[in-house]
């Protein structure tokens, strides 16, 4: 049996950024090499792979509904630009598993559905599961569920945290351009300055904060007015600003206003304004047979179970998927004592590999 402890540390030495993954491709291809899938997609994305193993019924299934029933599981493959620091490489190796799982065992499935592991690029990023949707390859499938899982530090090792509704918020940076007029210092009623405005769109947001008792936020991220001349009244601005929210309908009604807010301010100012998003990401909104099936899962094997009531506040690019097809994302606890993801110091415990690999066979299963 391949060691995975060595696979999954030897991606850790190579850590690669989004839209850079060539060495985690090339090992999850090397690897798909020695099995037996019944289809291998490469470069979906960029460095993505997909490889499904197809029932042997599948093209009876096919016949009836012109695509084959499925069952999906995705791992992400990128890193940070300080390495693999949120577990990444540990994603990967859980399905670099799962693969060999599905390759030895899946005779004795008797299901009828194929399964399809989707090893994913740039999900840092937000642009990986939008590029991969793009290439149409997982539409070729009746996936039924898909299921993708991320380690979270603070829970006790090996435990899986459920979110019955939203796992991971919406998220999205929004950056506004302020254009007034320039002019000398000595002058300043000559030109148009924005840095009233700048100090009302900064208060305005703040009251974006936890209103109508459910979770919206904005968070000011850079400001700049101006330039260090001081002959010159300021004539431009750039204000910038992370906006966060539970649920898709939240996003969709806070960006709303957020715009309308720096508009309204905008023009009672005499500026003109244009705005541009950065790194926008959906809220991952589970669907909750899914979520159940999960909670069964686990039971099963016995692992330990929490619900979370309250979503995570970061964001993840699996909600791309979620959009088109059934499916969860689910927490798998990494240790109470680790750092936070994203820390310098945090590490993937490789006693995640065997559980959260075998959870996920159980699930190919179950279906």
């Amino acid at each position: 049996m391949t060691d995975y402890i060595s696979l999954r540390r030897a991606l850790h030495e190579h850590p690669q950024t989004a839209g850079n993954e060539q060495f985690a491709h090339d090992t999850i291809v090397r690897h798909l090499q020695g099995l037996h899938p019944t289809k291998v997609y490469t470069n979906v994305g960029g460095y993505g792979v997909v490889a499904v193993w197809e029932a042997k019924d599948s093209q009876i299934h096919a016949s009836h509904h012109s695509r084959i029933p499925t069952v999906a599981f995705r791992a992400d493959i990128d890193a940070l630009p300080i390495g693999h620091r949120c577990g990444h490489d540990g994603h990967t190796t859980i399905l670099l598993r799962l693969a060999e799982l599905v390759d030895k065992q899946f005779s004795t499935l008797h299901s009828p559905l194929s399964v399809l592991l989707l090893w994913q690029p740039a999900e840092e990023t937000g642009t990986g599961s939008r590029a991969v949707l793009d290439t149409g390859i997982l539409q070729q499938y009746d996936i039924r569920a898909i299921y993708g899982l991320h380690n979270l530090p603070g829970y006790p090792l090996g435990t899986v945290v459920l979110c019955p509704h939203t796992f991971a918020a919406a998220s999205t940076g929004v950056v506004y351009h302020l254009d007034g007029r320039e002019t000398h210092a000595s002058t300043p009623e000559l030109g148009v300055n924005p840095g009233l405005a700048v100090a009302e769109i900064i208060n305005r947001f703040n009251g974006f904060n936890g209103r109508d008792g459910e979770f919206c936020q904005s968070t000011l991220i850079c400001v700049r007015l101006g330039q260090p001349a001081f002959g010159t009244s300021a004539g431009h601005a750039e204000v910038m600003f992370t906006l966060r929210a539970f649920t898709n309908e939240a996003m969709e009604r806070l960006l709303a206003d957020a715009n309308a807010a720096v508009d309204q301010i905008a023009a009672s100012h005499g500026l003109k304004v244009s705005r541009s998003l950065v790194e926008p990401f959906r809220a991952t909104e589970n669907t909750p047979a899914c979520v159940k099936a999960i909670e069964k899962a686990a039971h099963d094997m016995p692992l330990s179970v929490v619900y979370k009531d309250i979503p995570n506040r970061w964001s993840e690019d699996f909600a791309e998927y979620l959009l088109e097809f059934p499916g969860a994302m689910f927490g798998i606890g990494s240790g109470e004592q680790q750092p936070e993801l994203h820390h310098p110091d945090y590490d993937f415990p490789d006693a995640l590999i065997e559980p959260a690999a075998w959870l996920f066979f159980r699930l190919a299963t179950e279906h």
